[in-house]
Formats: structure tokens, C-alpha cells, sequence
């Protein structure tokens, strides 16, 4: 298991986010409270985020080191500003290789994508299914070996499949689709998501057998005032809630947010 967070609101820097809270993801890297499976998060990092003024592609930064052993990213976070942010840190599954292909955030074109959980026993059981769903371009896209990576994949494929699909009604099908090949390939499915398009976040909190890992999500806390946080554990002290299993969360450009029950 992983642990993730997303923002989106006024620009603030990576260091408020990253290093400030008391229970911030450096913490939450060494000393998570709230995991379903692994004791630390010690297997790499990443983060993702958007130019304020620019229309381009999301930026990326991410290492194979705990993050509480990246001399850079101190610096970095203090430099680095953005009102769209995506962060993890790394639990790996026993057998994935711990190398920056399979380092999250991924990213196709302007969408970023993060992951928390597991596809159980994945290479015997959903990888085939997957990959054989897949278009070649997306196909090609994949660069490791991962679970989330696939389930990106997946994802994109619905997107593109259903060119008048919203990522919502992507991530719904997607969600769908493995909850039927898990049964039928008799695994379980754990997919805490978050998407960011540059402009919304889409998360999802989705398992297959019960508990779901833990998400939650805050709006307009006096520290962080007109925007809301998603994240695998409470940062701070404050009105975190948490997300209903089996639902998608939406947050649109003016931090409005909506529900549905998958």
C-alpha cells in the first residue's frame, strides 16, 4: 500500500503541503496509521503538478530513494508552486521491480494518475486481461510493470474508446470492468485512484473486498482556505471525511464538489 494526496485551490508551495502538516506524506512515509498492508513507505516517491499560467503538460518529479532521504526535494518544495498537485510515496508489492518506470505519478498527455492498493496476484490473474484490451497506442504507453500502470491503461482506454465519456464515466467502467474479472479470475481489487486533468481532480475510493485502504478529502480549512485536499490519511487536525466505499469523488475548477456510488 501507498499513501497519496491530492490538491487543488490557490497556489501554494510543495513545502506546505509535503513537509508543514503534522501528519504530513513525509510523516506518513515512516509512520502511516492507517494502511492495510507494509509498516513504511520506503519504495521511491512522486509528485505531479500544473504551470499556473501555462497550458502545457504537467511537470513530474520523482525519485527511487524514501522520500526523507531526497537531499533535493526540500529546496525543490520551497521553489515549486501550483494550484493543481499530485504527491505519493511508495509501498511496493512484493516482486515489483524499484525502478522510475514503475514510479508514480504516471502521466498521458495532460492527465496525471496516482494509485493506492493492489490487484492481487495481478500477474497471474488480471495482467492478460488487460493488456489485451488495450489499443496499441496505449498498449505501447505502458513503460513498467506495475498494477496502477495497468490500470491507467485501462482508464485511457475507456477514455479514448468512448470519446464522449467524461473521465468520470471512464473511471466508472474501468472500476467495473475489474470488479468482474476479479471474480472471475477470483482475486480482489484495491483501487484508490486520483486523476487531474490540469483543471478537477477525479479519486475514487473502490475495493472488492471490504475494508477499502482509507481516503479522505477536506474543503476550505482555515489553512488551506478555498481549496480541497484528497488524501490516504488526515494531514492535520481538522474536518477531514471520509470517502464512502465504492464511490467516485469530483472536484471541479471552483472546488465544488460531487458523489456517486459506484
Amino acid at each position: 500500500m501507498c499513501r497519496l494526496l491530492a490538491y487543488l485551490g490557490s497556489p501554494v508551495s510543495l513545502e506546505k503541503l509535503l513537509y508543514t502538516p503534522e501528519h504530513s506524506l513525509i510523516v506518513q512515509s515512516y509512520q502511516p496509521r492507517e494502511m492495510l498492508s507494509g509498516v513504511v513507505n520506503a519504495d521511491g516517491f512522486g509528485m505531479g503538478w500544473y504551470h499556473q499560467q501555462k497550458d502545457t503538460e504537467p511537470f513530474i518529479y520523482k525519485n527511487t530513494l524514501p522520500i526523507w532521504n531526497d537531499q533535493n526535494l526540500p529546496s525543490l518544495s520551497r521553489y515549486v508552486e501550483s494550484g493543481r498537485i499530485l504527491a505519493y510515496v511508495r509501498s511496493a508489492t512484493p516482486g515489483q521491480a524499484l525502478d522510475f518506470s514503475n514510479s508514480q505519478p504516471f502521466k498521458y498527455q495532460r492527465l496525471l494518475f496516482t494509485h493506492n492498493g493492489r490487484i492481487d496476484k495481478f500477474r497471474q490473474t488480471l495482467y492478460r486481461p488487460i493488456r489485451d484490451r488495450l489499443s496499441n497506442e496505449i498498449y505501447q504507453s505502458i513503460q513498467g510493470s506495475t498494477d496502477s500502470e495497468h490500470i491507467f491503461a485501462l482508464l485511457l482506454h475507456h477514455l479514448q474508446a468512448n470519446p464522449g465519456k467524461s473521465i468520470e464515466q471512464a473511471l466508472h467502467i474501468t472500476l467495473l470492468q475489474m470488479g468482474e474479472w476479479a471474480k472471475e479470475y477470483q482475486t480482489y481489487v484495491y483501487a484508490n485512484v486520483v486523476i487531474s486533468d490540469g483543471d478537477r481532480l477525479i479519486a475514487s475510493r473502490f475495493s472488492t473486498k471490504s475494508p477499502a485502504p482509507s481516503l479522505y478529502w477536506l474543503q476550505d480549512d482555515p489553512t488551506f482556505p478555498g481549496a480541497v485536499i484528497i488524501a490516504s490519511e488526515p494531514l492535520f487536525t481538522g474536518n477531514w471525511t471520509a470517502c464512502q466505499e465504492n464511490s467516485i469523488i469530483s472536484v471541479g475548477e471552483d472546488c465544488d464538489i460531487q458523489f456517486e456510488q459506484i
